[in-house]
């Protein structure tokens, strides 16, 4: 039991609960007022108030409770405080030099403690160095933790709360896929990727259809996505497989959810700002065409109009020029939704192949499947060599720096760059047994495209007809009411050679009189041309370069 104190003294009872890990043993607020009014009553000291907060001491000026309660000190209204212990008033030097000022003054004349009384006339010595034992625990409890999440993210793991779409399995000290966003999640980046969404739009259609609402966590989430949440989202780079920590980036080794490629594609779409790009329309076609006389955007304007057999109205659409540059006198004529919409199937047609000569297209494809399976093996040890020699030359780097070969500022220049190159041929390493199949699955995407838009254009929604021009051509241009545009060079191959192709096999349809032998040799000729084609599709998907094509898939085969 500490000495009992001065009777006449006035006391602040302080109680602190730091939010953060350090104070996760102390005794809460609660207790340590119980316990504090327990030895006020047992000594015989004057409460004048209970003063209570949630706040860190590892800063000053960050508590301002404690703030205005050692101004009130210093007016008069109390002569002490009564603490848990010294380290509840402060745990850095400026406000431990505050409160060791006060009591060398005399305005404060006691600091009661749960078992300590610090008095005016003690040794201010045995004062600072209970306190800066206090701020010295900080410091050392901040490097500790410190090089806790470096060897973390060293480990391949992100050492902070995992983001949307993940979830930190705290079992085994990983970073999962949440089972419930991670879908949603990819299919806002699918969104982004198609280039018909800003992120503004994508989080209004999640908030509001989809019914999304944040991971509820114990004292945040369960919320609507915001609009800065949206844009954090199609910024991190953790969802591409890799994470930045500390202002340098690591490979992860938590499950990637989008490729690099797809991920830089999106920044591209963004911008530096990140400013959504503008929609002003709800119209199919509304930015896609420009008026081939004088450049300008083609716009939609809704028009009523009273029918006079039916005397009913009737709502039209138009699409016409939109005219923003005054000086140019255009004298395009605006076209019906309708023809425009007629236009378009009419083109379709050109590139619209039989069911027979799709299922060709989806034979040969697997074919190749399996002829790129056995030299994929190959294409992947080369890559791990080339991994494994940067991470020689990183150890090398390593044991330079402790024989003193090199010095401090080129170890971490050359480590550094070392360490960039070998997380991004891990990422590429993962990527790369991907590429092939996936230029076969955007192959097969187009034949199945080519098989089935022209039907999913005359019966789908409007959203699914905007999908089926964006991907069918670009450039598109209206003169005199004709639509111009330039064809996806994938379809050229399939427009040159189909037309000769389908009228060939359907004459052997009809030569009934063949032997079986000659007539499955002519039909095996029309099929290896066919396959040919199919490569030369596949070969000008390829030379596009483009990851993040999109081939609207519009029928599950």
């Amino acid at each position: 039991m500490p000495a009992k104190p001065d009777q006449k003294l006035k006391y602040f009872l302080y109680a602190r609960k730091s939010s953060e890990s350090e104070d996760r043993q102390v005794q809460s607020i609660e207790d340590q007022v119980n316990r504090l009014t327990e030895l006020a009553r047992s000594l015989g000291l004057e409460v004048t108030e209970i003063l209570t907060e949630a706040k860190s001491a590892k800063k000053p000026y960050n508590r301002p409770v404690f703030t205005d309660m050692l101004r009130r000190i210093g007016k008069g209204e109390a002569d002490g405080i009564l603490c848990w212990q010294i380290n509840r008033l402060s745990r850095n030097p400026i406000d431990s030099g505050t409160i060791s000022w006060m009591l060398q003054q005399g305005t404060l004349k006691s600091i009661q403690a749960i078992d300590k009384q610090y008095l005016p006339d003690d040794n201010v010595l045995l004062f600072n160095v209970e306190s800066g034992m206090a701020n010295q625990y900080i410091i050392d409890l901040r490097k500790n933790c410190r090089r806790g999440m470096e060897g973390r993210a060293e480990r391949g793991w992100y050492p902070a709360q995992a983001p949307l779409g993940y979830v930190n399995d705290k079992a085994n000290h990983r970073i999962i896929p949440d089972r419930k966003y991670f879908p949603l999640i990819r299919r806002m980046w699918d969104m982004m990727l198609t280039g018909k969404y800003n992120p503004e739009q994508i989080r209004r259609i999640a908030n509001e259809q989809w019914g999304f609402r944040t991971p509820k966590h114990k004292q945040f989430g369960n919320m609507e996505l915001t609009t800065g949440m949206i844009y954090k989202l199609f910024g991190n780079v953790f969802y591409t497989g890799m994470f930045e920590w500390s202002g340098k980036r690591y490979p992860g080794k938590h499950k990637p959810m989008i490729s690099l490629a797809e991920y830089d594609h999106v920044q591209v779409l963004l911008g530096r700002k990140g400013k959504p790009r503008l929609q002003r329309h709800t119209f199919a076609y509304t930015g896609l065409m420009r008026c081939a006389e004088c450049g300008c955007m083609y716009t939609a304007t809704e028009k009523v109009k009273l029918v006079k057999s039916t005397q009913e109205y009737k709502t039209y659409t138009y699409y016409h020029c939109s005219r923003k540059h005054k000086k140019a006198a255009c004298t395009n004529a605006p076209l019906t939704a309708s023809d425009l919409e007629s236009q378009f199937e009419t083109e379709l047609e050109r590139y619209t192949i039989a069911p027979e000569f799709l299922h060709w297209a989806l034979d040969c494809i697997a074919a190749e499947k399996e002829k790129l399976a056995e030299g994929a093996a190959s294409a992947r040890s080369m890559q791990e060599q080339s991994l494994s020699e940067t991470e020689k030359e990183l150890g090398n780097l390593t044991r330079m720096r402790y024989k003193e070969l090199i010095d401090d500022e080129a170890f971490i220049r050359e480590r550094d760059m070392l360490a960039s190159s070998i997380a991004r041929l891990k990422v590429q390493l993962r990527e790369q047994e991907n590429h092939a199949e996936k230029w076969l699955a955007l192959t097969e995407q187009a034949f199945v495209f080519a098989a089935y838009a022209q039907q999913e254009f005359a019966h789908g929604p409007a959203e699914s007809r905007r999908d089926i021009v964006s991907c069918f051509g670009s450039n598109y241009a209206v003169k005199d009411k004709k639509l111009l545009y330039e064809a996806s060079v994938w379809l050229i191959p399939i427009e040159k050679a189909y037309p000769g192709l389908l009228a060939e096999y359907r004459r052997l349809e009809l030569q009934k009189d063949l032997g079986k032998e000659v007539w499955n040799e002519r039909l095996g000729s029309i099929i290896q041309r066919w396959c040919a084609i199919v490569e030369d599709v596949r070969t000008e998907i390829k030379k596009l370069n483009n990851p993040t094509l999109h081939i609207p898939i519009l029928k599950v085969i």
